[in-house]
C-alpha cells in the first residue's frame, strides 16, 4: 500500500476507490506480480478498472510529471461536401509518385497505412535507394502534436509535409516550382485543385493545406478507449494487467498519458549511440544546447502495435525489444578512448532521464504489459 500511497501524493490525486479495493490491489499487485494474477485477483482489478477512469487507482508518477489520465481522444466531426473534397485531394496528392523527382516515390512509401503510417523497416528508401538515419514516425495524430520529427524540428505539418518534396536523399526536387509544374500540366489535377481553391494557380499553400486535410483524417477508435468509454469486454484479463502495469510497476505512464499517450517532451534514454558511426545527437540538433544531448520526442502510443521497428532508429523490431530496454533501465553510453571521454558533449549523452529506471519485471509481466499496449 505505501507504494500507492505515495504516487497518490505525488500526483496530488484524490482516489476514491473503495478502501477494500485499493487495499487488495496493493497487496495482490504492488510486490506479488511477478506470477500470473488468480482470476480472483484479476477479478478485483477489473472491479477496480470497472470504474470511471478518474477513480482508477493512482498512478505512480515521479513528482515533476504534469499527469492527464489516460482516456478517448475526440476525433475531427464528420467533414462538410467540401472537405471531403479537400481530403480526397490530399490523400491522391499523398499516394502520387508525382511529387517525387524520379518518379518513383510518394509520401506514402514512408508513411505506409499497412504499417500504423510508418514505413515498417528501421528506415525508409529514399532517391536513388538513399536511406536516411531515422525511422518515419507515424503519422497518427500528427495533426494534434506541438513538435514534429524526432527531435522536434518541425512545428508547422505544413511545412513539415513540404519538406521532404526537396531533400535530396528523400523525394530529391530541386525546388517546390518543379513540383508545382507538374501538377499545373496534369490536367486532372488543374480541375480538382479548381474545385477546391477557386481559379487560380497551384501553389505551395494549397499543396500543403491540402496533404495536412488528408493527415488530420488518420486517427481512428482505439480497443483502449471502448473500454475507457465504458466496454468492460474491450480488454481480456492479460490485457487489463497490462493496463494496470502500465500506470504503475512498469511506470509507462510518467511520459505516456493523456489521450494522446505521450508528455510531448525530450527524453534521454541512452541510445544516441554517441561517438560510434551511428552516433545520433537528438533534440541537440536543432537546439544546439548541452542539455539536449541524446534527447528525442516522445512518440505518441496510439496504434503502436501497428508501427514496428522501434525508436528513432528502428533499433527493436518488437515491442518485447522495447520493454527489456526500459525493464533494464534504458541502454548504455560509454567513452571507448579519452578522446571520447574529453568530448564536452559527452557527459550530457550520459544524463539519462531521470523517469527511466531499472524495473524488475517478470516474463509473465512483460507479456501483459506488450499485450496492453497492442489495445492502444
Amino acid at each position: 500500500m505505501s507504494r500507492l500511497a505515495d504516487s497518490s501524493k505525488a500526483a496530488s490525486l484524490c482516489c476514491v476507490v473503495s478502501l477494500t479495493v485499493l487495499t487488495m490491489l496493493g497487496m495482490i499487485f504492488a510486490h506479488a506480480t511477478s506470477v500470473t494474477p488468480r482470476d480472483e485477483h484479476l477479478a478485483t482489478l477489473r472491479q477496480a478498472y470497472a470504474r470511471p477512469a478518474t477513480e482508477w487507482p493512482a498512478p505512480w508518477l515521479d513528482a515533476d510529471v504534469a499527469f492527464v489520465e489516460l482516456g478517448k481522444l475526440n476525433l475531427p466531426s464528420s467533414p462538410s461536401s467540401h472537405e471531403q473534397r479537400r481530403v480526397a485531394l490530399g490523400a491522391r496528392l499523398f499516394h502520387d509518385t508525382l511529387l517525387s523527382a524520379g518518379n518513383d516515390l510518394a509520401c506514402s512509401t514512408c508513411h505506409d497505412e499497412r504499417h500504423g503510417w510508418s514505413s515498417g523497416m528501421p528506415t525508409a528508401p529514399g532517391h536513388a535507394l538513399a536511406r536516411g538515419r531515422r525511422n518515419p514516425p507515424s503519422l497518427h495524430n500528427v495533426a494534434l502534436r506541438p513538435y514534429l520529427a524526432w527531435d522536434g524540428r518541425g512545428s508547422s505539418l505544413a511545412a513539415q509535409s513540404l519538406a521532404p518534396l526537396t531533400i535530396s536523399e528523400e523525394m530529391a526536387n530541386k525546388d517546390l516550382d518543379s513540383v508545382l509544374a507538374r501538377l499545373h500540366a496534369d490536367t486532372d489535377y488543374a480541375a480538382r485543385f479548381a474545385e477546391v481553391y477557386g481559379a487560380g494557380s497551384i501553389s505551395a499553400d494549397k499543396l500543403a493545406d491540402a496533404l495536412v486535410a488528408f493527415q488530420t483524417r488518420l486517427e481512428t477508435e482505439t480497443r483502449f478507449e471502448r473500454f475507457a468509454a465504458g466496454d468492460p469486454n474491450a480488454l481480456t484479463d492479460q490485457e487489463l494487467w497490462g493496463l494496470h502495469l502500465f500506470r504503475t510497476k512498469a511506470r509507462c505512464i510518467n511520459c505516456h498519458f493523456g489521450p494522446l499517450l505521450t508528455d510531448d517532451r525530450f527524453h534521454n534514454l541512452k541510445i544516441s549511440f554517441f561517438g560510434e558511426k551511428a552516433q545520433d545527437l537528438g533534440r541537440y540538433q536543432v537546439t544546439h544546447l548541452a542539455d539536449d544531448v541524446g534527447r528525442f520526442r516522445t512518440p505518441s502510443l496510439r496504434h503502436v502495435g501497428q508501427t514496428a521497428p522501434y525508436m528513432h532508429n528502428g533499433l527493436f523490431p518488437t515491442l518485447e525489444g522495447v520493454i527489456n530496454l526500459y525493464d533494464r533501465g534504458g541502454g548504455e553510453v560509454w567513452a571507448r578512448n579519452k578522446s571520447e571521454a574529453a568530448n564536452p558533449l559527452y557527459p550530457f549523452a550520459t544524463h539519462l532521464s531521470s523517469h527511466i529506471r531499472p524495473l524488475g519485471l517478470s516474463d509473465q509481466e512483460k507479456a501483459a504489459l506488450a499485450s496492453f499496449l497492442r489495445t492502444l
